[in-house]
């Protein structure tokens, strides 16, 4: 899951985005409207951590946009006021869900996890595929009912595949899904990652590379 943490407090975006990367989500951090627009026209994020009130363009006006665009991408909007009429009014302008600070992060994290399913088509909440059993909100993997042990890049990649439903996800995919905007598109992070995988796995290879295309289970 792609994430993009719009906040102008540094230290709590910081935070936020921090704790959303050990939760095995790729998280990129902008610090005001502004930028959060120009993100949103380049990426395709599966959720937006959005506050209301930021500078150069107020949240208000990155939520409309989001909305214009037609983006499949879910809002979770945050604001320092919790009147219910500033929820009801933040709902309309297009936002998915609301919360209001401060906040628990184990609230935080459920509700962009909930938001996050919302953003693809509808599949069950635990994935099942090839003897292997995913579930995203315990964050564990079993196969053939042994628990697997993965790192969080190797989990999320796992994750992304077996979304997939056995079509090929590219590399590129990959990395636009499972590392953030920083990582170096000519690494071979992806590659290195998808060994590391297969081998935890363990035998027979589940994961397939296609030459050319990319991957799939």
């Amino acid at each position: 899951m792609r994430v993009l943490v719009v906040e102008d407090e540094n230290l709590l975006a910081d935070a936020v985005a921090t704790g959303l990367r050990r939760e095995g989500m790729a998280v990129d951090v902008v610090y005001d409207g502004g930028a959060a627009e120009e993100r949103v026209e380049v990426n395709d994020y599966d959720v937006i951590v959005l506050d209301r009130d930021l500078p150069v363009l107020h949240g208000d006006d990155v939520c409309r946009r989001v909305v214009a665009l037609g983006l499949p991408t879910r809002i979770l909007m945050l604001t320092a006021a919790g009147d219910v009429s500033d929820r009801v009014e933040g709902l309309e302008l297009g936002a998915d869900d609301y919360l209001p600070k401060p906040f628990a992060f184990t609230e935080l994290v459920a509700r962009v996890r909930a938001l996050g399913r919302r953003s693809a088509p509808a599949l069950p909440p635990v994935l099942e595929h090839a003897g292997i059993r995913l579930d995203p909100n315990r964050r564990e993997v079993l196969r053939d009912g042994r628990l697997i042990h993965l790192a969080p890049k190797e989990f999320a990649v796992l994750e992304v595949l077996m979304r997939a439903e056995g079509t090929v996800v590219s590399a590129e995919q990959l990395l636009e899904k499972a590392w953030d905007e920083h990582t170096d598109p000519f690494t071979n992070v992806v590659r290195v990652t998808v060994m590391t995988l297969r081998r935890r796995l363990g035998e027979p290879p589940v994961i397939t590379t296609v030459p050319g295309a990319g991957y799939r289970i």
